[in-house]
């Protein structure tokens, strides 16, 4: 299933890519930007795990700087049978955390200052269990592809509508083709939306409950949830919003539009879900 995404998303952006090459080109710009497309498509493959660390500002931490984070992942990894993920953190005092990388053997894990200041151990142990568990689940390359592309579309849209003032473009008199130009520069931006939106919000709900298994115990990643919530209304996080669908709770709570088009599902539902967990053993 996630094959299938990872491919649709991939034939999404080259046919945005070449509608905006009709734009600035005409077939000429179609051929040019359909080789750009394959291009992005190629690195972003490859590189989407580098690209959303550098999205985030996030940085790499040694196992000095942060002893108690690689103790809980290293323990997590051991009972999911899975490698040691490289940890990083990000630059911000909202409380969040997200995954990525192309796979479980280039797997990146993140945790915010935020975070590190104001979980207690016990629901930090529980979101890096999520975390985990969407490495687990190999969910981390579409997500990371996602933010790829969003950031990609979403700066070629600003790119288009300079453009636009600047009076480049097709030179094309054609009432149709001008309409086309119009649709497609407005089309970009949520397009880049709706790419994150593709990433299904039961991932989410996976993850929640892969989770709880590793931790043996749904209520600290539950207990966690609700307070990461209440931050994300409280403390702005200044991260790119192609990023947002990685993190464990959507950082643009209650302040951005991106809010209309949410990428996660409700909170509320997925702390009812834990609270209802019952696990054996």
């Amino acid at each position: 299933m996630n094959s299938a995404k990872t491919w649709f998303l991939m034939a999404l952006l080259t046919v945005i890519l070449v509608l905006i090459g009709r734009f600035v080109g005409g077939a000429h710009g179609m051929l040019v930007f359909l080789v750009l497309g394959i291009a992005i498509n190629f690195f972003s493959y490859w590189s989407s795990g580098r690209m959303a660390i550098l999205m985030t500002r996030s940085r790499p931490a040694s196992e000095a700087e942060l002893p108690e984070v690689y103790a809980m992942v290293r323990r997590l990894t051991e009972r999911a049978n899975l490698p040691m993920p490289e940890i990083y953190i990000t630059p911000t005092d909202q409380p969040n955390a997200f995954a990525t990388g192309r796979n479980p053997a280039h797997a990146k894990v993140a945790v915010t200052e935020g975070i590190l200041r104001l979980l207690p151990a016990r629901e930090l142990e529980g979101v890096l269990a999520h975390e985990i568990g969407h490495v687990r689940n190999r969910d981390i390359l579409i997500s990371s592809m996602a933010a790829t592309l969003a950031g990609v579309i979403s700066y070629i849209a600003n790119a288009l509508q300079w453009a636009v003032m600047f009076g480049f473009g097709s030179r094309d008199d054609d009432r149709d083709n001008v309409a086309l130009e119009i649709i497609t520069m407005i089309f970009a931006p949520i397009a880049a939306m709706m790419i994150q939106m593709a990433i299904s919000r039961s991932r989410e709900f996976k993850a929640d409950a892969t989770g709880a298994r590793l931790v043996g115990d749904p209520n600290p990643l539950a207990d966690a949830l609700e307070h990461l919530e209440m931050y994300a209304h409280r403390i702005p996080n200044p991260v790119n919003p192609a990023t947002s669908h990685l993190f464990i709770v959507n950082p643009f709570r209650g302040e951005s539009i991106a809010r209309l088009f949410s990428t996660h599902p409700s909170t509320a539902e997925r702390v009812a879900r834990l609270r209802n967990m019952r696990i054996l053993g």
